[in-house]
Protein backbone atom coordinates (compact mmCIF):
# COMPACT_ATOMS: atom_id res chain seq x y z
CA UNK A 1 0.00 0.00 0.00
CA UNK A 2 1.50 3.36 -0.80
CA UNK A 3 1.11 5.95 1.86
CA UNK A 4 -1.73 7.78 -0.26
CA UNK A 5 -3.74 4.88 0.29
CA UNK A 6 -2.53 4.41 3.82
CA UNK A 7 -5.05 3.34 6.46
CA UNK A 8 -8.84 2.67 5.43
CA UNK A 9 -10.43 3.21 1.94
CA UNK A 10 -13.34 4.67 1.61
CA UNK A 11 -15.09 3.05 -1.32
CA UNK A 12 -15.98 5.13 -4.52
CA UNK A 13 -19.70 4.39 -4.20
CA UNK A 14 -19.62 6.65 -1.30
CA UNK A 15 -19.21 9.82 -3.71
CA UNK A 16 -21.99 9.00 -6.18
CA UNK A 17 -23.98 11.91 -6.84
CA UNK A 18 -27.89 9.56 -6.77
CA UNK A 19 -30.32 10.03 -8.58
CA UNK A 20 -32.17 11.02 -5.06
CA UNK A 21 -29.89 13.75 -5.02
CA UNK A 22 -31.17 15.01 -8.36
CA UNK A 23 -33.52 17.13 -9.39
CA UNK A 24 -34.53 15.75 -12.49
CA UNK A 25 -38.40 15.95 -13.83
CA UNK A 26 -39.02 19.25 -15.51
CA UNK A 27 -42.15 19.59 -13.13
CA UNK A 28 -39.92 20.10 -10.24
CA UNK A 29 -37.98 22.68 -11.80
CA UNK A 30 -40.80 24.65 -12.77
CA UNK A 31 -42.02 23.69 -9.24
CA UNK A 32 -39.16 25.28 -7.70
CA UNK A 33 -38.67 28.56 -9.93
CA UNK A 34 -42.74 29.06 -10.01
CA UNK A 35 -42.35 29.02 -5.84
CA UNK A 36 -38.63 28.80 -4.53
CA UNK A 37 -36.77 31.62 -2.70
CA UNK A 38 -34.50 33.77 -5.13
CA UNK A 39 -30.51 34.88 -4.37
CA UNK A 40 -27.85 36.05 -6.57
CA UNK A 41 -23.92 36.07 -6.76
CA UNK A 42 -21.44 36.97 -8.74
CA UNK A 43 -21.23 33.97 -10.56
CA UNK A 44 -24.60 31.95 -10.27
CA UNK A 45 -28.14 32.52 -9.61
CA UNK A 46 -29.76 30.26 -7.25
CA UNK A 47 -33.64 28.91 -6.51
CA UNK A 48 -34.70 27.00 -3.04
CA UNK A 49 -38.01 25.49 -2.81
CA UNK A 50 -38.51 23.92 1.15
CA UNK A 51 -40.37 20.33 0.49
CA UNK A 52 -41.67 19.80 4.07
CA UNK A 53 -44.31 17.24 3.16
CA UNK A 54 -44.16 13.47 3.71
CA UNK A 55 -44.24 12.82 -0.09
CA UNK A 56 -40.72 14.62 -0.54
CA UNK A 57 -37.35 13.13 -0.50
CA UNK A 58 -35.82 13.32 3.22
CA UNK A 59 -32.87 15.36 1.76
CA UNK A 60 -31.87 18.38 -0.23
CA UNK A 61 -31.85 17.51 -3.91
CA UNK A 62 -29.56 19.61 -6.73
CA UNK A 63 -30.53 20.48 -10.10
CA UNK A 64 -28.39 23.03 -12.50
CA UNK A 65 -29.00 24.91 -15.68
CA UNK A 66 -25.81 25.40 -17.12
CA UNK A 67 -26.93 26.80 -20.45
CA UNK A 68 -24.31 27.66 -23.62
CA UNK A 69 -24.74 31.82 -22.13
CA UNK A 70 -22.38 30.66 -19.80
CA UNK A 71 -19.92 29.72 -22.07
CA UNK A 72 -20.23 28.55 -25.34
CA UNK A 73 -17.46 25.61 -24.67
CA UNK A 74 -19.09 22.03 -23.73
CA UNK A 75 -16.07 21.61 -22.06
CA UNK A 76 -16.17 24.64 -19.66
CA UNK A 77 -19.83 23.99 -18.99
CA UNK A 78 -19.21 20.18 -17.72
CA UNK A 79 -16.27 21.66 -15.89
CA UNK A 80 -19.08 23.78 -13.64
CA UNK A 81 -21.10 21.39 -13.87
CA UNK A 82 -18.86 18.89 -11.88
CA UNK A 83 -17.73 21.63 -9.43
CA UNK A 84 -21.22 22.34 -8.42
CA UNK A 85 -21.92 18.78 -7.44
CA UNK A 86 -18.47 18.35 -5.65
CA UNK A 87 -19.39 21.54 -3.63
CA UNK A 88 -23.08 20.27 -3.43
CA UNK A 89 -21.67 16.26 -2.05
CA UNK A 90 -19.64 17.73 0.76
CA UNK A 91 -22.61 20.27 1.89
CA UNK A 92 -25.40 19.74 1.34
CA UNK A 93 -25.81 17.00 4.57
CA UNK A 94 -27.06 19.69 7.07
CA UNK A 95 -28.99 21.48 5.16
CA UNK A 96 -33.25 21.82 5.14
CA UNK A 97 -34.77 19.26 2.88
CA UNK A 98 -35.56 20.79 -0.37
CA UNK A 99 -34.82 21.43 -4.09
CA UNK A 100 -31.56 23.93 -4.88
CA UNK A 101 -31.27 24.99 -8.63
CA UNK A 102 -28.06 26.64 -9.64
CA UNK A 103 -28.11 28.31 -13.11
CA UNK A 104 -25.05 30.04 -14.15
CA UNK A 105 -24.20 33.06 -15.17
CA UNK A 106 -21.13 34.12 -18.19
CA UNK A 107 -19.03 35.68 -15.53
CA UNK A 108 -18.33 31.59 -13.87
CA UNK A 109 -16.40 30.86 -17.22
CA UNK A 110 -13.22 30.11 -16.58
CA UNK A 111 -13.17 31.11 -12.67
CA UNK A 112 -11.50 28.52 -10.75
CA UNK A 113 -12.75 26.26 -8.01
CA UNK A 114 -12.19 28.30 -4.70
CA UNK A 115 -14.38 31.60 -6.25
CA UNK A 116 -16.81 29.74 -7.19
CA UNK A 117 -17.40 27.11 -4.03
CA UNK A 118 -16.99 30.60 -2.15
CA UNK A 119 -19.62 32.24 -4.34
CA UNK A 120 -22.16 28.87 -3.76
CA UNK A 121 -22.07 29.29 -0.10
CA UNK A 122 -22.54 32.63 0.26
CA UNK A 123 -26.34 31.39 -1.91
CA UNK A 124 -26.62 29.12 0.60
CA UNK A 125 -26.37 31.75 3.47
CA UNK A 126 -28.82 33.63 1.78
CA UNK A 127 -31.08 31.24 0.74
CA UNK A 128 -31.24 30.14 4.66
CA UNK A 129 -30.67 26.48 4.03
CA UNK A 130 -28.57 25.48 6.87
CA UNK A 131 -30.08 23.37 9.67
CA UNK A 132 -29.09 22.38 12.62
CA UNK A 133 -26.75 19.41 12.63
CA UNK A 134 -27.60 15.81 12.85
CA UNK A 135 -25.92 14.30 15.94
CA UNK A 136 -24.55 11.58 13.86
CA UNK A 137 -23.11 14.06 11.74
CA UNK A 138 -19.49 14.28 12.09
CA UNK A 139 -18.08 17.40 14.37
CA UNK A 140 -17.80 20.25 12.03
CA UNK A 141 -18.74 18.57 8.45
CA UNK A 142 -18.76 22.34 7.64
CA UNK A 143 -14.73 23.13 7.32
CA UNK A 144 -14.49 20.21 4.70
CA UNK A 145 -11.96 21.08 2.19
CA UNK A 146 -13.03 20.68 -1.45
CA UNK A 147 -10.22 20.67 -4.34
CA UNK A 148 -9.41 24.00 -4.84
CA UNK A 149 -10.36 25.46 -1.81
CA UNK A 150 -7.59 27.38 0.40
CA UNK A 151 -9.34 27.94 3.78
Amino acid sequence: MSGASAGRRVPMHAHRFPKTARVRAAGDFSHAFAGGRRAGGRYFRAVFLARPDAAAPRNARLGMAISRKVDKRAVERNRIRRLIREWFRHRHAQWIPGDLVISGKPEASGVDAAQLFADLDVLVRRLGLKDAPAPSTMADSSRTSLPGDDS
